[in-house]
């Protein structure tokens, strides 16, 4: 404590501490206070997706005493870690940072035997203010009309398709409805021509058909992006019905596309059935 208190008025320290490496003091209740300390984080189910992680991880509770640690690994050879948060950062992540190591030779030398891994810089809040926008200027905005907005969405996330489903008609760059409800005087028709946009039409508001415009839409095809798409709709409805507990049912795919998601369902240590008529014959998760 004395220690952190000295530092934050801004005194240069230089300190030794008992271990065998960084790890032992990040896991020493007593001494990792000198590089942040460490404490538990409960982090939302988005965040730990996005993380690919477990809920309930560990962090580093604050900036660390000394900024810079080396160990001592044996007589004349030394790891010197250049920035002590991002290797406690690392190492609480399960990763394994890479420090600069050198050694005292024979002849009192010192010579560096492993450069540091370079890490790359972290991006300014205005560079990912202009990546986000630029990546949201790439975007087709499409506005559902009649449509499951739902399914639609799913859809786009599963075939990774650079679009995002608008939530109003002064966002969209299109539009698209089902037959009934595209005739000529109806409400959506005289709001696209006064928003000067396009509109595409659907048979029906089933699945089936959203995907098969969006393969057509997006130049999509080919068996081996099918087997990807399916099987990405399936990684992702599985975390669905993981978090909401309630079953959800897939887009109509082909026997074998059925049987690879079956197999996915299984590894995940959830039950599915094939329901449905061909050629509307899909997966239904359970959870």
């Amino acid at each position: 404590l004395a220690c952190r208190t000295i530092a934050e008025r801004g005194v240069q320290l230089i300190g030794t501490a008992h271990g065998n490496s960084l790890d032992n003091i990040i896991s020493n209740p007593t001494l990792s206070d000198l590089v942040g300390g460490v404490q538990s984080v409960i982090l939302s189910d988005e965040e730990a997706k996005r993380r690919r992680t477990q809920k309930a991880i560990l962090e580093r509770k604050a900036p660390p005493t000394f900024d810079i640690a080396i160990e001592i690994r044996e007589r004349d050879v030394f790891a010197i870690y250049h920035d002590v948060g991002k290797a406690v950062d690392a190492i609480l992540r399960g990763r394994n940072p890479q420090p600069e190591i050198r050694v005292r030779t024979s002849g009192g030398k010192v010579e560096v035997r492993q450069k540091p891994k370079e890490e790359m810089p972290e991006p300014t809040e205005e560079e990912l203010k202009r990546a986000v926008k630029e990546k949201e200027e790439n975007l087709e905005r499409i506005y559902p009309f009649g449509i499951n907005r739902g399914h639609l969405e799913r859809a786009i996330r599963a075939m990774q398709l650079p679009a995002v489903v608008a939530s109003s008609l002064d966002e969209a760059d299109i539009i698209l409805t089902t037959k009934p409800k595209a005739r000529a005087g109806t409400k959506i028709m005289l709001a696209a021509q006064e928003h000067n946009l396009p509109v595409h039409v659907i048979k029906k508001n089933v699945s089936s058909q959203i995907v098969k415009f969006l393969r057509y839409y997006f130049r999509v095809g080919g068996r081996e992006e099918s087997e990807e798409i399916a099987l990405r709709e399936v990684e992702e409805a599985i975390q669905q019905v993981k978090s909401s507990k309630k079953s959800v049912d897939l887009n109509p795919q082909n026997a074998y596309l059925r049987r690879l998601q079956h197999q996915k369902v299984e590894e995940a240590g959830l039950h599915s059935e094939s329901v449905g008529e061909e050629p509307k014959r899909r997966l239904r998760i359970y959870p």
